[in-house]
C-alpha cells in the first residue's frame, strides 16, 4: 500500500528542511460526503500538529453548529466577514483555543473575497501579515455542501487532505473533486485519509481500491495519510468538545491523529508556496472567483 510509517516519515525531514523557515504550511481538509468526520478530524490533526510545537490557525467555513468552533467548545461572535468590513481588526475575530491553536470563523467572510476591490484586497492581506510571525501552519475546513470555496481554498492551498470512508457518496463525492482538481486546475497532490474504519485492514481495502480508481482514470497517485478506527474515545471526546489526543493521550485513535501529522508535514507530494500567512491570503483572493456546488 502507498504509505509511509514513522520511520519513512522521519526519513523525510531532509526535504522539508530544504523550505525557507519563513513559509507557512496551508493544508485544506475536504471530503465527499456530509457526516464522514471532516470536521473531527481536522480538529484532531490541529491538536497533533499543536503537541509537536506547531501553532496552529484552524479556518473555518463552516456554519455553526457543525463547525470547529463546537468542537472546540468555543463561541464565534465575529467572523472574517467583520474585518473585511473595518467591524474588527483580526486579532479581535481570531479565538484562542488551547495551546498554540487559533480559530478564524469565515463562513460569511470567504464568500465575499471574489468582490474585493484593490483597496479592500491590500487591507485584507496587510491584516494577515500582522498575525505571520504567530502561526506555522493554517488549516482549512472546507464547507461540504451549497456554495462551497472548497476549490478556490484548495488550489490556495500547499496539500489537500480528503476525508473519506467506506461509503459509496463518500468515495463518489472523492473522485468528484480530485477529478475537477486536476483535469481542470492541474493540481496533482493529494492525500487520503480513511476515517471511521471497521477495522484496519478494511482501511487499507478503502484506500487501495479507491487509489486503483483515481490512478486508472486521472493517472494520479494519492498519498495514503492514515486511518482510523470506529472508537468510543473519539465519540465520547467529540460529546465533551476535545481532543481525543487530549483526553485519551495514549489511546489508538490519538496515535492515529499523532502518524497523520507526521506524514502530512512530512509527505513528499505537496505544491510548496513560498511566503506567509499573508501570500496565502493573497493565492486565496486570486482564487476566490471560483466555485464549486455540491
Amino acid at each position: 500500500m502507498n504509505k509511509f510509517s514513522r520511520d519513512q516519515a522521519a526519513g523525510l525531514r531532509n526535504l522539508v528542511s530544504l523550505r525557507p523557515d519563513s513559509s507557512v504550511r496551508v493544508i485544506t481538509v475536504t471530503g465527499g460526503a456530509k457526516g464522514i468526520g471532516k470536521t473531527e478530524v481536522t480538529v484532531n490533526l490541529a491538536a497533533a500538529l499543536a503537541e509537536k510545537g506547531k501553532r496552529v490557525l484552524l479556518i473555518d467555513e463552516n456554519a455553526c453548529p457543525n463547525n470547529i468552533c463546537t468542537r472546540l467548545g468555543l463561541k464565534a461572535r465575529f467572523d472574517l466577514i467583520h474585518v473585511i468590513q473595518q467591524d474588527r481588526r483580526l486579532d479581535q475575530v481570531i479565538l484562542q483555543g488551547a495551546e498554540n491553536l487559533y480559530v478564524l470563523s469565515a463562513q460569511k467572510g470567504i464568500h465575499v473575497l471574489s468582490r474585493l476591490d484593490m483597496t479592500g484586497q491590500k487591507r485584507l492581506v496587510k491584516s494577515f501579515s500582522q498575525i505571520s510571525e504567530l502561526i506555522d501552519v493554517i488549516l482549512i475546513d472546507t464547507a461540504m455542501e451549497g456554495g462551497t470555496h472548497v476549490l478556490p481554498l484548495s488550489l490556495a492551498s500547499e496539500q489537500v487532505l480528503v476525508v473519506i470512508s467506506g461509503s459509496a457518496v463518500s468515495l463518489t463525492g472523492a473522485y468528484a473533486l480530485i477529478k475537477i482538481m486536476s483535469k481542470e486546475y492541474a493540481k496533482k497532490h493529494f492525500l487520503v485519509f480513511v476515517n471511521k474504519a471497521e477495522t484496519k485492514l478494511a482501511a487499507q481495502t478503502v484506500f487501495e481500491n479507491f487509489s486503483r480508481v483515481v490512478r486508472k482514470y486521472l493517472e494520479i497517485t494519492p498519498e495514503f495519510a492514515g486511518f482510523t478506527e470506529i472508537d468510543e474515545k473519539i465519540f465520547q471526546s467529540n460529546r465533551l468538545c476535545r481532543p481525543v489526543l487530549g483526553l485519551f493521550p495514549g489511546s489508538h485513535a490519538g496515535n492515529n491523529f499523532r502518524l497523520l501529522a507526521d506524514n502530512v508535514l512530512y509527505a513528499p507530494g505537496t505544491d510548496y508556496f513560498e511566503g506567509m500567512v499573508e501570500g496565502f491570503m493573497q493565492r486565496l483572493i486570486h482564487t476566490s472567483h471560483l466555485s464549486m456546488a455540491i
